[in-house]
């Protein structure tokens, strides 16, 4: 699975917003754009969306920008990856059809694990907040994986 830049850009701006936009001061584009070093104008279409999610809300005129509409610690990051419709998930099957991800009327051998996966993927990411994100809280929340074991040939 990767996440696209759509969803890892749209996290990236919204840390910085909730790093730097505390008190509700309103931080721009301009500003999370050098600090993060994204294109203003891909800010500009992700701001766009996140807004009509309702996770920002944008103030006009001098001292204007972006802030939260919410505090960081309210805001998964799944919310915000949502909100730029970045699906999270690993199967290429709709997860309530009935037709598989090959076009085929049957799903592929391995669709369960690959929906189990989106699912940990999700409940991880629905788990952790902005203000985890920010306050560095994020390191060591996975489940420890077990060591992989080879078969000899």
């Amino acid at each position: 699975m990767e996440l696209t830049t759509k969803g890892r850009y749209a996290v990236m701006a919204l840390a910085d917003l909730a790093r730097h936009g505390g008190a509700g001061r309103p931080v721009t584009l301009a500003d999370i754009a050098a600090r993060q070093d994204i294109s203003q104008s891909y800010l500009e279409q992700l701001f766009a969306r996140l807004r009509r999610a309702g996770l920002v809300r944008a103030a006009r005129g001098p001292g204007g920008g972006y802030s939260l509409t919410r505090e960081a610690g309210s805001i998964s990051v799944a919310a915000v990856i949502r909100a730029v419709d970045e699906p999270i998930k690993v199967t290429a099957c709709q997860m309530h059809e009935t037709v598989g991800c090959r076009g085929r009327s049957t799903r592929c051998i391995t669709h369960d694990l690959w929906a189990e996966l989106t699912h940990h993927i999700e409940g991880f990411l629905g788990a952790v907040t902005l203000a985890d994100v920010i306050e560095d809280r994020v390191r060591g929340r996975a489940l420890p994986s077990a060591p992989i074991a080879v078969a000899a040939e």
